[in-house]
């Protein structure tokens, strides 16, 4: 008996696994011809073109092993000892297509609503900023309902083991619970969830924003903003990837929040011989034959005179940040090359005092002192007699001088 019931159970599998290969195949071309008749239809509905292409190969994964399913039950006995283990093999599957079905769903709607606002151009209008904004929200979104119907997925293909039942059953009814749980071990990845969804619904940043980052040593466009991190492109094509946290913590600029009309300054110095009104000439001609110009704002300032220097600021305007830097690299080359040609380049003055060679301290001579007293006594006899009197006596000083001298020699 046992050998014969190996045996059937031998057979009974043959012909099972011969009905469902027939089954599966059959199942891909009737999912093959629901392709075709959805991208017949999708010509004239963006919505089926959507759905045609996103859920193509979760739908014919999701037929087929719908059909294996009702083959394997209908072509076989219960009693068989490989089925059990087959048909929860198939449910597993089966749920897994569902997961995958549903994600392409999701992407479905986060493309209509993406689709319904156009926009995404360099200039901002009103329509232009709800779009980005609208754009934001549902990437977010999107990417939020994906994780959760990955988690209910997964909490489904646990409970279809008897050993993890209760494992699954705590996933659908203790989400809170799950929730106080997780926060406690991933406080920083969660805490990074929440800024990423308040990015996404307070408007600070958009997709397609440029922003300067770290007091202007950073600066590009916002590429992807996720549920942990956002993905800014800086001009050079690099790409600076910041946690949603720094935009909700860190100062930073946002210059196409509300338009992207910008302004940006050019300085320099020049000598204190620069004609300010043929500088002011000069710019004009620059900016008119710029097309990079907006006409907003072309001023020329003199914001300092220290220095044996003339500091000059000018003010220029563009419609876009990237305009803007064009635009400032050729004022400040034409304005350069017109301050070479008009040699009004800064010029460093100084001026050299020549002072009188210090005289050697000595003793007065006998000539000085003569003339010293003919300076102090003169005028009358009497003068010149306290004159006569005051250099006998200066005389005999001096030799009184020269005898101890000679003594102590």
């Amino acid at each position: 008996m046992p050998v014969e019931n190996e045996l059937q159970s031998a057979t009974n599998l043959a012909v099972t696994l011969a009905w469902t290969v027939g089954a599966v195949t059959g199942a891909y071309l009737l999912g093959v011809l629901l392709t075709w008749v959805l991208s017949r239809a999708s010509r004239r509905s963006a919505v089926l073109k959507d759905i045609e292409a996103l859920t193509r190969k979760p739908l014919r994964v999701g037929l087929m092993i719908f059909v294996a399913s009702i083959a394997v039950k209908r072509t076989s006995d219960g009693a068989d000892s490989w089925r059990p283990w087959v048909d929860h093999t198939l449910l597993i599957l089966m749920i897994a297509a569902a997961t995958w079905l549903l994600t392409g769903l999701v992407r479905v709607a986060e493309r209509r609503m993406i689709s319904r606002f156009g926009g995404g151009g360099e200039e901002i209008s009103d329509a232009d900023r709800r779009w980005r904004r609208v754009r934001t929200q549902v990437t977010v979104l999107r990417r939020l309902a994906i994780a959760v119907v990955i988690v209910f997925g997964g909490a489904a293909i646990l409970m279809t083991f008897p050993s993890f039942s209760n494992i699954g059953t705590t996933v659908f009814a203790s989400a809170g619970v799950l929730s106080v749980v997780a926060g406690l071990a991933a406080q920083t990845a969660l805490g990074a969830m929440f800024a990423g969804m308040q990015i996404a619904f307070s408007g600070a940043i958009r997709v397609g924003d440029v922003v300067q980052l770290e007091n202007g040593q950073w600066w590009g466009r916002i590429e992807e903003i996720t549920l942990s991190y956002v993905v800014v492109r800086l001009w050079d094509e690099r790409r600076l990837v910041l946690p949603c946290t720094y935009f909700t913590t860190e100062p930073f600029e946002n210059w196409t929040r509300s338009a992207t009309e910008i302004m940006g300054t050019v300085e320099f110095d020049v000598d204190f011989s620069v004609p300010f009104g043929d500088m002011r000439a000069e710019l004009d001609r620059l900016l008119t034959e710029n097309e990079l110009w907006d006409g907003r704002s072309g001023v020329l300032q003199v914001t300092d005179a220290v220095g044996g220097v003339v500091r000059v600021r000018i003010v220029v305007s563009a419609p876009n940040a990237g305009a803007l830097f064009d635009l400032r690299c050729a004022v400040r080359e034409g304005m350069v090359d017109w301050v070479r040609r008009t040699r009004v380049l800064p010029t460093q003055r100084i001026e050299n005092f020549e002072a009188a060679p210090e005289q050697p301290a000595r003793s007065r001579s006998a000539d000085e002192t003569l003339r010293v007293s003919s300076g102090l006594f003169s005028g009358s006899p009497e003068a010149d007699e306290r004159a006569k009197a005051f250099d006998d006596h200066l005389g005999d000083h001096d030799d009184e001088l020269a005898r101890s001298r000679n003594g102590r020699r």
